[in-house]
């Protein structure tokens, strides 16, 4: 397969404020699609060290915006 083919298909829900965000993002770096800034941001987070997922962890629990995730934790300890 060449990089140019794409065998899976993802899909994903966003909030207003992630799509927002994901738009900005296109449009800063003259991206031609939603899917290409995707692909770019994952492209980079990939090679950054970050946190890693614990056992347990809820896919609520990893927000795209910075301390998305956090505030969600908190909210379901209260």
């Amino acid at each position: 397969m060449s990089s140019r083919e794409r065998g899976e298909r993802l899909q994903i829900m966003l909030s207003p404020d992630e799509l927002t965000a994901l738009d900005d993002f296109r449009f800063k770096h003259r991206m031609p699609s939603r899917a290409s800034a995707i692909r770019e941001i994952l492209r980079r987070g990939l090679g950054v060290t970050g946190k890693d997922a614990t056992a347990g962890a809820k896919s609520s629990d990893f927000g795209v915006l910075s301390g998305e995730g956090e505030m969600r934790r908190n909210r379901s300890r209260s």
